[in-house]
């Protein structure tokens, strides 16, 4: 088939904040030496900012080096934090307030901003415009491309106007090639061209399997009285445990908003649970329900999250490009922040990229030169200091975990003089449906609690029904087969959005696929025990449309 061709000097695949800080700031170097550097940035969603979700409480060192005039430009922040506070739930109407003493350092947030980051990406695509990077959002990136030295040139854009059976529509157009002398991935947490690449290049041979959570989020508008901009309030405890772990946050935001959530991690035992219905009860909880009573959702969102950190970092380049923010793993999970450092990084990407073209580089290469001043940079840093805070968590549990993180971070800032290593892949987790307990999840009230479909319809998620389904079975017998005798198949439950569906009775029983409801949480790819599913992306603009997460 003959493709249209672009061609540039870098192409960045991702319009999150590492997306983002790299292709400003190969700009700003190109601005500063007097040269030109050709950028383009693609992104899958129907405009910067649409697939953009986190907690989120912001930490602006990265943006104050790449913008130190950023408050003048009219950056999104405007909610500083004004107050923390850290909670320990032990029932449905019990639990306790820790003392701001003992809380860990990381988890303190003076001089943070309370922020919506899909808001703050769609400031950055415009300084990114500003400075002449090409910004193209609804194109999603369906396969990399090779050179024939097995380097990476670039990305071919999906094609549009396929039907469900794989055969051209009246509408049909065939996606363009894109072609650069570097590609820079920065695709969010499990992007599915960035583990391929994982896989192809052996990046992450010498690392600790990746370790995941899903972070389910609510936008609630409540009542001014109630109002409090800047207040952060994280938890642990009831409604999950140390077998089934997670934390939750509430974050005063503008305008008399508040976003909530809760972080399940992946590395869950029992294959009953549902973060989806966890996250309802808990917002009945008497110190959620205080800030959310008569208030109204207006927004719902899932996505997951890599929390491996430091002990997880696979090599960061290839021959061709090079893995940056979430797609190599740089969220600080004892801070339960990632936008920061996927900013830093990104920035670093593109300040070593951009100093490889001036000396006349042609592409191709693993250019050495980025993770050499990752390793220079505060994020190494950072997450360094942070390597132990999972693995201590995994293996000792929320309070006695909680207590070594104390240890470690406020009286030997991170760098006790040993690692511990969590070497369990997510999906190795689980014990069989028969001998774990069943969890029967109250039915929401539509108050403070609701069902999926009417969530996801607040995502304002929309895929073109007629085309492939991007959910991929390798065995599409495996569900009937294997996981739903031996774990009452959990993509039932893990999944946020009611995508898949068990049907029918007896031999009629049949698994089902409802992809239109995807919000490319990526959590089946990483908690399918048979690791049978495979999430690519579909046509460019499908998907949640999120406002203001």
């Amino acid at each position: 088939m003959e493709r249209d061709v672009m061609e540039y000097d870098v192409l960045v695949v991702g319009a999150g904040p590492a997306g983002l800080g790299a292709a400003i700031r190969l700009k700003q170097m190109a601005a500063d030496a007097g040269q030109e550097l050709n950028v383009c940035l693609v992104e899958k969603g129907s405009e910067v900012g649409a697939h953009i979700l986190s907690g989120a409480v912001f930490e602006p060192r990265a943006l104050n080096e790449l913008f130190p005039d950023w408050k003048e430009k009219g950056a999104p922040l405007r909610a500083a934090v004004t107050g923390d506070e850290m909670h320990m739930l032990r029932s449905p109407e019990s639990g306790y307030k820790f003392p701001n003493w003992m809380v860990p350092k990381t988890m303190h947030n003076e001089g943070n901003y309370v922020i919506s980051l899909g808001n703050l990406c769609r400031w950055l695509g415009e300084q990114a415009e500003a400075l002449g990077v090409e910004v193209y959002p609804g194109f999603a990136a369906q396969e990399t491309l090779f050179n024939d030295a097995g380097a990476v040139v670039g990305v071919q854009i999906g094609d549009l106007g396929i039907d469900v059976k794989g055969e051209q529509k009246a509408d049909f157009a065939p996606g363009m090639e894109l072609r650069a002398k570097y590609t820079l991935f920065a695709e969010g947490c499990r992007g599915h061209l960035g583990k391929r690449l994982l896989k192809q290049f052996k990046l992450d041979e010498d690392a600790d399997p990746q370790h995941y959570g899903i972070g389910l989020k609510e936008v609630w508008e409540i009542p001014a009285e109630k109002h409090k901009p800047g207040l952060v309030v994280h938890g642990a405890g009831w409604p999950l445990d140390d077998a089934n772990p997670g934390g939750w946050f509430l974050y005063h935001a503008e305008d008399q908003k508040v976003f909530v959530g809760l972080i399940v991690d992946l590395s869950y035992e029992n294959p009953w649970l549902s973060p989806f219905d966890e996250f309802q009860r808990l917002k009945h909880h008497p110190v959620l329900k205080g800030h959310l009573e008569g208030g109204k959702r207006i927004s719902y969102g899932a996505r997951a999250l890599a929390k491996g950190g430091f002990n997880s970092l696979p090599h960061m380049v290839f021959p061709g490009g090079a893995l940056i923010g979430c797609d190599l793993g740089t969220m600080n999970f004892s801070k339960i922040k990632g936008s920061h450092t996927a900013l830093k990084s990104g920035m670093v990407a593109g300040e070593a990229f951009a100093k490889a073209l001036f000396n006349g580089a042609e592409g191709g290469d693993a250019l050495q030169a980025f993770p050499e001043a990752f390793k220079a940079s505060w994020l190494w840093d950072e997450l360094y200091r942070s390597r132990n805070w999972g693995p201590a968590m995994h293996k000792f549990g929320t309070l006695f975990g909680g207590a070594f993180n104390y240890i470690d971070q406020n009286f030997f800032g991170g760098k006790l003089p040993f690692t511990l290593h969590d070497r369990t892949p997510d999906h190795a987790t689980l014990k069989t449906a028969a001998e774990s307990k069943k969890i029967d999840y109250p039915k929401p009230d539509n108050k403070l609690s609701f069902d999926k479909l009417s969530s996801v319809f607040l995502s304002s998620t929309n895929h073109e029904e007629d085309q492939p389904v991007h959910l991929k079975l390798a065995d599409p017998s495996i569900p009937l087969s294997q996981n739903l005798p031996k774990y009452a198949e959990p993509a039932q439950r893990y999944c946020p959005a009611g995508v898949y569906e068990v049907v029918g009775e007896g031999d009629s029983q049949r698994f089902q696929i409802n992809a239109q409801n995807c919000v490319h949480c990526k959590t089946c790819d990483i908690k399918d025990p048979a690791q049978n599913i495979t999430w690519v992306a579909p046509e460019g603009t499908g998907g949640p449309n999120y406002a203001g997460m």
